[in-house]
């Protein structure tokens, strides 16, 4: 890509840096805290004061108009949709052609390269019709029970019967989005057909019984989805304009149905009513960092996460728009399946191809990619010199204000991967470059059904080579930024099960918000790090808590055993305990400390809606009273 061009008469005085990997650091970080110009500099309001006019007394200063600077926020949201408008806009240039790949290993290209090529009139229509071909070809593969035809409103002629049909699928498609989250699709299936049996609408739900809602989440994990869920259901049911009814606008969506995100908002959108709306979970987050090229942190920095939500807006409304039409919002774009079978493309390809260590050679929009293009080049260079020898530029020194401020420097994810690389040496076996290959979900799943058109070949004479496929694998997955994980958090818990003179245990509710928020348990304590070794302290410890809990003591019968439990953030251990109340001995659940914690006694322990960690907890005192 050219130089920008200085201003005439400007280019005597001007010099053009080079950009090299410190510049594009500093660049960075100084491109995400904004120009530090007069206008932008400061980050709280306040009355601007000109250099020029320092000089000047105060009485003149007072007559000067005030001149408020712009929030840090304003100006950078204003850089952010500037560097959008740049990069997805409709009436942008054409980006550079396909063979202008950026040098390795610096990596030195503009902000530019991270254009989408399947925005591209060269290549876009091919990539995007490959994608969704092969969309096509797949989606049947894994039987998702939620996975269903488009309901184009012409082919209904009565309204009512639209509504009940566009209500019954935008719960359907909703209740599948919120269970999908952090969890499988095989574990999702059958917890969604089971949960559409028992309320298959949403003014079901909304009518069910909290904790019966809660006992059929059991094994989802974060309980706190469920119980959204509900008040959700009964928010939309009761509104006035809703009436059981989603909205159909993804921003209506997002601002009045509780515990529906940005994500979710913009699936229901598109996938039940045919709006160009983006939807972007971490699987498409990965995929569009590789297609873009765009080395950053897509967990944490915001700039990186901006850019690629506004890519996948572009795309979904180019994807939408088709040819012909000229319009820019959801709502000026003709409505149509596409939107829908394009989001869900891109999470398919996420799940199960470009994956954390993608299989390449499966995949329908290589020619698009620019991770696939960077390891293709790296892969068939024969020198060092050859691959530097490549440049977005066409060989002319890169204007430091074009130089992209938002990838990570290149070098210091290499050093990175060379430090970790006899450890992934020692721990994993490496595979032949030849010979048969153990199968893969995706040999079984998609491979067969897949629609020939759907994999177009790449643009060179031959298909690369098995080894030089494993090359190209290796640099797309430094796409995005690995994150260092944090250590999980270990706790230690009693859990006390008190049984009465009836047979009736003593159960607790959890806060309603919080870890296992609004389920049923055993009355519990949290061990400090001093007593989670010793069991003769925990004995102690546990009948000082259940007497308190009581207003009186309560034979101890001893621990049970020990379960561990592992959540996303935390390894926990419960150590359950045993006790029993003397026959005639009948304590009332809100006595004790706790009186304001929900309470009760059970005489169905099994029904309780408790968490998968706590029911193991029940089973040790199943085993142990029989």
């Amino acid at each position: 890509m050219p130089a920008k061009r200085s201003a005439p008469g400007a280019a005597a005085s001007r010099i053009i840096p080079k950009v090299n990997t410190a510049s594009r650091t500093s660049l960075r970080r100084s491109s995400r805290k904004g120009p530090a110009s007069p206008e932008t500099r400061c980050a709280t309001p306040n009355v601007h004061v000109d250099a020029a006019e320092s000089s000047d007394s105060d009485a003149s200063r007072q007559h000067q108009p005030a001149k408020r600077r712009k929030t840090g926020t304003a100006a950078a949201r204003e850089r952010a949709s500037r560097l959008h408008e740049r990069l997805f806009s409709q009436a942008v240039a054409h980006v550079a052609p396909l063979e202008s790949i950026c040098p390795l290993p610096t990596r030195q290209h503009p902000v530019t390269y991270h254009r989408p090529l399947l925005l591209d009139p060269s290549a876009g229509p091919e990539g995007q019709g490959s994608l969704l071909d092969w969309f096509d070809g797949v989606s049947s593969a894994r039987a998702m029970p939620w996975r269903k035809p488009w309901i184009k409103p012409d082919d209904v002629s009565d309204p009512d019967v639209l509504r009940a049909k566009l209500e019954r699928r935008a719960y359907e498609v909703w209740i599948s989005e919120i269970m999908l989250q952090q969890t499988r699709v095989a574990t999702v299936i059958d917890y969604w057909n089971r949960w559409m049996a028992r309320w298959p609408t949403i003014h079901d739900l909304a009518a069910a019984d909290p904790d019966d809602v809660l006992a059929a989440w059991r094994g989802l994990g974060y309980y706190s989805r469920a119980t959204r869920i509900h008040e959700a259901a009964k928010h939309v049911v009761k509104h006035p304009r809703m009436g059981g009814l989603l909205p159909q606008d993804a921003k209506t969506l997002e601002a009045e149905v509780p515990g529906v995100g940005r994500y979710t908002a913009g699936a229901i959108s598109s996938i039940v009513f045919g709006r160009p709306e983006p939807m972007v979970d971490g699987n498409v987050l990965r995929v569009l960092s590789r297609q873009l090229g765009l080395l950053g942190n897509v967990k944490a920095d915001k700039s990186i996460i901006d850019v690629l939500w506004a890519a996948a807006d572009a795309l979904v409304k180019d994807v939408a728009r088709g040819t012909g039409h000229q319009g820019t919002t959801a709502d000026d774009i003709p409505k149509s399946d596409k939107p829908g079978r394009w989001g869900q493309a891109l999470m398919e390809l996420g799940s199960t191809i470009c994956t954390p260590r993608p299989d390449c050679g499966a995949c329908p929009i290589t020619s698009t990619c620019r991770a696939y293009q960077e390891g293709q080049r790296l892969a068939s260079s024969n020198s060092k010199s050859h691959t530097a020898a490549q440049s977005p530029t066409g060989g002319a020194e890169m204007d430091i204000e074009d130089a992209c401020g938002l990838c990570e420097p290149f070098g210091n994810v290499l050093d990175r991967d060379d430090k970790s690389k006899n450890q992934e040496r020692a721990t994993k076996l490496v595979k032949p470059a030849t010979g048969p290959q153990q199968a893969t979900l995706a040999s079984f799943a998609f491979t067969r059904q897949a629609n020939p058109k759907a994999a177009p070949k790449s643009e060179d004479a031959e298909r690369p080579s098995q080894s030089q496929l494993e090359i190209v694998a290796d640099h797309a997955k430094r796409f995005p930024l690995k994150v260092i994980k944090k250590a999980v958090r270990e706790e230690e818990t009693l859990v006390c099960a008190i049984r009465r003179g009836d047979g009736t245990y003593l159960v607790h509710r959890r806060p309603e918000k919080g870890l296992l928020a609004g389920l049923w348990e055993f009355p519990s304590r949290i061990l400090d790090a001093t007593e989670f070794s010793d069991a003769k302290r925990r004995s102690k410890v546990a009948k000082s808590h259940v007497s308190g809990l009581l207003g009186g003591e309560a034979r101890y019968l001893g621990e049970l055993g020990s379960v561990p439990w592992l959540f996303s953030h935390l390894k926990l251990t419960m150590h359950v305990h045993m006790f029993e109340l003397e026959e005639g001995t009948y304590v009332g659940a809100g006595a004790g400390k706790d009186a304001a914690q929900p309470s009760r006694w059970s005489e169905n322990v099994d029904g309780e809606s408790m968490g998968t960690g706590m029911r193991k907890c029940w089973s040790l005192v199943k085993n142990w009273e029989g």
